[in-house]
């Protein structure tokens, strides 16, 4: 097989950066990335078109006389690239002094083949072992990374403590990360506030910022009636953007379902995932029409209504490496409800009248319980205009942009290439 190399430049914060392409149209070229649009199952050859981009980067690389300081691999796709530059490249002089960070965004997909994927790999023989990239009787790319690179980091403080301590988190590896503990790093993404900040989002119908928040409520007026839905303006309105998963909660939304309708609240829901969950929301939009409105395919722009236009931002998630929309929420004064898990925990301070601080609410016990019991908490204080003003003032005022995110992995780099 041959790779196609094409390069472009992207510019960022007014410096041009080049971007290098490896392609290849028998292993690439189709509509779906990881998995088949129809059958939604994943290509039966992944092993193969992510074993050759793994040695097609470090190939490509020598013939360019490009030599890094430090290769960033992400999740189980670049997983063999450490293990390679450890093994087959471990004497080649070209990577004498390069440096393997590896990012597990989400430990739940790890690249799990059938042990006869190693012949494809052309590495070693005695990695073909629990020591090295086989689990549970597997090759798994993800333990590669995990096993072979300099490096680790993951999306968030507390995630990386969930999956060196946890197996719910860990699936699996925890031992592992935990043995590599020394090495392992939480650094929170960031968020592009160039893309969502309602003081410049020209997808919404009206833009606001802190000081402008009045304007906030003709968003929702909008969001409402592109939905079908009544405005009340004492009504908070709830909004969900997510892939429909378990991972997201939507089990326990399905359980409190009903009692939750019984409370003076409205819910819009954009996602797209399981059958049974698309099942579930249409179900409950046919039973409380007016009160339920649900979008179930992706919408690039009512996401950005969903945000700008929603009094709370409902993630209660079973686990969440990082998390992206409560920050956006933040940015656009949408309250959010998390659970206080991985970048969830990291990002929202549970609300305290007492002390008046905090930007959104918080529920521990993955519990559709505790979950009832927190929505019904915000509520409350919704109707409290003064003080809900403060939360979302607290909120508005947070920065996550990529600028503190990136000072680490700086940080990170340097103190690599010292070594």
């Amino acid at each position: 097989l041959k790779a196609n190399v094409k390069s472009s430049f992207i510019t960022a914060s007014n410096h041009k950066i080049q971007v290098y392409f490896l392609d290849n149209q028998a292993l690439y070229g189709r509509s779906g990335m990881y998995i088949h649009p129809e059958s939604k199952k994943d290509y039966v050859d992944n092993d193969t078109r992510f074993i050759f981009f793994s040695r097609g980067v470090l190939e490509v690389l020598k013939r360019m006389g490009w030599q890094p300081d430090i290769i960033h691999c992400n999740d189980w796709q670049t997983g063999l690239i450490p293990a390679y530059l450890k093994t087959l490249y471990k004497e080649d002089p070209f990577y004498k002094k390069t440096k393997t960070v590896f990012t597990m965004h989400n430990m739940a997909y790890q690249g799990i083949f059938p042990k006869t994927s190693f012949t494809k790999t052309l590495l070693p023989k005695t990695l073909l072992s629990e020591k090295g990239i086989e689990s549970q009787g597997c090759v798994n790319f993800l333990k590669a990374g995990i096993v072979f690179s300099d490096a680790l980091t993951t999306v968030s403080r507390k995630y990386a403590l969930e999956i060196r301590t946890n197996g719910e988190y860990g699936f699996g590896l925890q031992s592992l990360i935990n043995r590599r503990r020394k090495n392992l790093h939480g650094i929170l993404n960031g968020i592009d506030y160039s893309v969502w900040n309602p003081a410049i989002d020209e997808t919404i119908p009206h833009k606001y910022d802190v000081k402008s928040f009045d304007l906030k409520i003709e968003n929702k007026k909008a969001l409402l009636a592109r939905m079908k839905m009544p405005f009340k303006e004492t009504t908070p309105l709830l909004g969900i953007i997510s892939r429909l998963a378990e991972q997201k909660g939507f089990d326990l939304i399905d359980e409190i379902l009903e009692p939750m309708m019984n409370m003076d609240l409205q819910l819009i829901v954009l996602g797209v995932g399981e059958k049974r969950y698309h099942e579930i929301l249409e179900r409950a939009s046919r039973m409380y029409p007016g009160k339920v409105g649900v979008h179930l395919s992706f919408s690039a722009d009512l996401a950005h209504w969903i945000e700008a236009g929603s009094d709370i931002f409902l993630m209660p998630s079973k686990y969440e490496p990082c998390g992206l929309n409560q920050m956006y929420s933040l940015k656009y004064g949408t309250v959010p409800i998390v659970r206080a898990t991985g970048g969830l925990d990291d990002t929202i301070q549970d609300f305290d009248p007492r002390t008046g601080k905090g930007t959104g609410f918080k529920f521990t016990k993955y519990d559709g319980g505790e979950l009832l019991r927190t929505i019904q908490r915000a509520v409350e204080l919704f109707a409290d205009r003064a003080t809900w003003r403060k939360i979302v003032r607290n909120g508005m005022s947070e920065d996550f942009s990529w600028e503190s995110s990136a000072k680490k992995y700086l940080q990170l780099y340097r103190s690599l290439a010292r070594k």
